[in-house]
């Protein structure tokens, strides 16, 4: 599975936008675009969710990968 930042900076990347760009078009600040990109930890939900948007993704449940402890 593709990490969240990976995936916003390829799919920016695929559109020839830039960071700038990206923040215009998505109605977010340059900032978070670039806190997005280099994987801060805590992030508006809401915000990734207009990012993701305009590649025709969508934030959603996905199934952890977690070890079991005996």
């Amino acid at each position: 599975m593709e990490e969240l930042a990976t995936f916003v900076k390829r799919k920016r990347k695929q559109a020839k936008l830039t960071q700038a760009d990206l923040a215009q078009r998505a109605g977010v600040g340059l900032r978070f675009i670039r806190e997005l990109e280099g994987k801060k930890k805590t992030l508006r939900l809401d915000k990734v969710e207009q990012v993701l948007l305009l590649f025709g993704h969508t934030v959603g449940p996905v199934q952890a990968k977690r070890e079991m402890k005996e």
